[in-house]
């Protein structure tokens, strides 16, 4: 995804303490663990099944940038907190300091369907484990703002000056009804369907004054005839309400995902 429509920043809370003793025993015996006891600090900490650079990746590539935080320009880290089971499952999915609730949601949602662990190991014994997560929700500079036309200085040639826009564009109706007619009016490309293609093509575009929609283009491509379907899409969807800077209405630009799912 160029300038990453989602960025997602990792950080793994995954502390190991050692545990040693010097006793004059031929073989050390640990007392057995209580099983609903949850750790914070263990010997072998659970890590997430692939890897933590494949789980970082799951977590970037599965985000998805809510639309009503994204026209709010609302950003921010959700720190997550949940505990690995014994038996690599995952559950107690909590945000320890709630940042949005649209963000929050999208958090918690992507720890829950996220891959399973290989639990942790804490004297000599398998042990549930409490891990904290940051997940940063970031909109790109090509996703924020507006552009509105600025009087250029004597001698220069035109500028553009970039400013927030008191009311951000929406559709018409409101994003519910917009993907609603996405999803209805969409066309799935039998070359994608034949090869069993989904995802999400992250389309770029401009909500003129009037409230069409211009310059449009995928950001994000999926190939297999889902990007021309999403340029079509686009083209083809009801005008916005455009947004406005004091009192009058301006140009903004957009980026939203147009989701394929078999």
């Amino acid at each position: 995804m160029t300038p990453t429509f989602r960025r997602v920043t990792l950080a793994l809370a995954l502390s190991a303490v050692a545990s040693a003793s010097a006793f004059a025993q031929q073989k050390l015996k640990y007392p057995k663990q209580p099983a609903a006891e949850i750790y914070d600090a263990v010997e072998k900490p659970a890590v997430p099944l692939g890897g933590l650079d494949a789980y970082a990746q799951y977590l970037a590539d599965k985000q998805q940038y809510p639309t009503a935080a994204l026209q709010a320009g609302t950003q921010g880290t959700v720190n997550v907190t949940f505990v690995i089971e014994k038996t690599g499952s995952i559950s107690n999915v909590t945000v320890a300091q709630p940042v949005a609730p649209e963000l929050d949601a999208e958090a918690i949602r992507l720890i829950k369907a996220g891959p399973r662990w290989t639990p942790a190991q804490h004297r000599g014994g398998v042990v549930r484990q409490r891990v904290s997560i940051p997940i940063t929700f970031q909109i790109p500079a090509s996703a924020e703002g507006g552009t509105a036309g600025a009087a250029p200085a004597a001698g220069a040639g035109p500028t553009t000056q970039v400013v927030t826009p008191d009311k951000p564009a929406r559709p018409v109706g409101g994003t519910d009804a917009f993907f609603e007619w996405i999803q209805q009016n969409q066309k799935y490309p039998a070359l994608a369907r034949q090869r069993k293609v989904e995802g999400r093509v992250m389309m770029e575009f401009i909500v003129q004054k009037d409230g069409s929609l211009a310059e449009i283009k995928p950001i994000k491509r999926m190939g297999s005839g889902l990007d021309e379907e999403a340029i079509r899409l686009i083209k083809a969807a009801p005008k916005w309400e455009p947004a406005t800077y004091k009192g009058q209405p301006m140009k903004q630009k957009m980026v939203l995902p147009v989701v394929f799912q078999l």
